[in-house]
């Protein structure tokens, strides 16, 4: 039971009935009011007319018409139901209808001094015999002449009493009704969250297929199961990214691994000279230092990713880190009989590291000749776009990549089956491409096999003077 105060159900469920029972209730209590209040005034509309019967006799017949009017006027109504008195201003009764019946009932000397000072008749309510109300009216019929009468409100009585009894009895009912049509409204509604709890209950770690029913309604629910869903496809997403990235790494780093090894093993067995043993030396430290390398590029992406990268964003010269590249590069192409080529276009200055932009755009220039053969050509462009986007193109003449690994490329440790026979770790790309878009750029890729590649890092935010 505690368990269930606590749930959601149990919480709506009661703001609900509760809400549904005092609108009732004010509605119930509005209208009571207003029987009270209309029976009141059919009641004293009724004694008006009685009062000016009793003006009109008088004015015809004199004082004592009047009291024959009202012996005869109680006897017509009922004893028990209207009584009549008439009386001075100073309250001396000088005629009135039977008052066995009425006897507790009467003269009020300040009703009948607020009569005086009014000039204006006068209501009051008082008790008859403990058992209930009735009404009672001062008013002049004539110059000296005050007429006292009341009406029991018996049947008016009556009418409220079982009035409040159908109001207790439909109070219970509704408090009722809406108690457990609340819980079966908020059940029916709440059950696809119960849905999505025994989802996300189901899931484990090698079970991230199951999703969420979506019943197509559009509404806050609806949407809910769809964020869930989604929520669902880039966690298996990511599993999957860590996964493969785990079993890239595994066979990326088992290799310097495995040579470090060999060769120490080799210097052990085999080494006789001081020579040997400062080549095992060297060897062990250029694998380390490729690991190592491998490590703070992996360390870079994830902390970059993460929102978390060692930025310094100052304004530079994109022009002149261009050049200054592509002079470094330029001899390493020309070793491999590769024709290069750079155009820069103007002047560009954006705001960023220009040290880690100088890493992206070396991992682009070196992936280009990397996978440039003898003979071919490497083409670098840098250009204003549109706006203010700076364009940096590297264009090779090399195998080119299939479509369906132009976005997998961008993948940590990914290398396609054609490149694992060259060097590299497959970080290049991604570091390239997680470096531009902090900086709120991007790399794409535009290739097709055997027709080279055109890699496109394009920067945002960039001023550009004309040369």
């Amino acid at each position: 039971m505690p368990d269930l105060f606590r749930t959601i159900s149990f919480r709506l469920t009661l703001w609900y009935t509760g809400i549904f029972s005092i609108s009732a209730c004010v509605a119930f209590i509005l209208f009571y009011y207003l029987a009270v209040s209309t029976l009141q005034d059919q009641t004293d509309q009724e004694l008006l007319e009685k009062a000016g019967q009793f003006a009109a006799v008088i004015t015809q017949n004199g004082l004592r018409g009047a009291s024959s009017l009202a012996v005869i006027e109680a006897q017509a109504a009922g004893e028990k139901l209207i009584f009549f008195r008439l009386l001075y201003p100073n309250g001396e009764v000088f005629a009135s209808s039977h008052m066995s019946y009425w006897k507790n009932i009467t003269v009020d000397q300040q009703l009948l001094d607020r009569l005086v000072e009014k000039k204006s008749h006068v209501f009051d309510t008082r008790m008859v015999e403990q058992t209930y109300k009735a009404r009672i009216l001062y008013a002049f019929v004539a110059r000296n002449v005050i007429l006292q009468t009341g009406i029991a409100m018996d049947s008016q009585s009556k009418f409220l009493n079982a009035f409040k009894l159908v109001f207790l009895v439909a109070m219970a009912f509704i408090i009722g009704f809406s108690a457990v049509s609340g819980w079966f409204l908020v059940r029916k509604a709440l059950v696809r969250v119960d849905t999505i709890t025994r989802t996300a209950k189901t899931i484990t770690g090698t079970s991230l297929q199951k999703r969420v029913p979506e019943t197509g309604s559009k509404d806050e629910l609806d949407h809910l199961a769809a964020t869930f869903n989604q929520m669902l496809d880039r966690i298996q997403t990511l599993v999957n990214s860590i996964r493969e990235m785990g079993d890239n790494m595994a066979h990326d780093l088992k290799s310097p691994v495995t040579r470090i090894r060999g060769v120490a093993e080799m210097g052990l067995v085999q080494g006789e000279t001081i020579d040997d043993f400062h080549a095992m030396a060297a060897n062990t430290i250029e694998e380390s230092d490729q690991l190592l390398d491998m490590i703070n590029t992996m360390l870079v992406i994830s902390k970059t990713e993460a929102g978390e990268g060692e930025f310094i964003f100052q304004q530079m010269d994109a022009a002149r880190m261009v050049q200054e590249a592509c002079d470094l590069f330029k001899p390493v192409a020309e070793d491999k009989n590769i024709s290069f080529y750079c155009s820069v276009q103007g002047r560009f200055f954006v705001k960023g590291d220009i040290k880690m932009l100088q890493r992206a755009f070396s991992n682009l220039l070196d992936n280009a000749i990397k996978y440039t053969g003898s003979g071919g050509r490497v083409m670098v462009q840098a250009r204003k776009k549109s706006g203010d986007i700076l364009e940096i193109q590297v264009i090779d003449s090399g195998p080119g990549i299939h479509p369906d690994f132009q976005e997998r490329i961008f993948e940590r440790f990914f290398r396609t089956e054609s490149s694992r026979n060259s060097p590299g770790t497959g970080l290049g790309l991604p570091l390239a491409k997680t470096i531009a878009q902090a900086h709120g750029g991007d790399v794409q890729v535009e290739s097709k096999p055997g027709r080279g590649a055109i890699f496109t890092l394009t920067l945002p935010n960039c001023n550009f003077q004309v040369m």
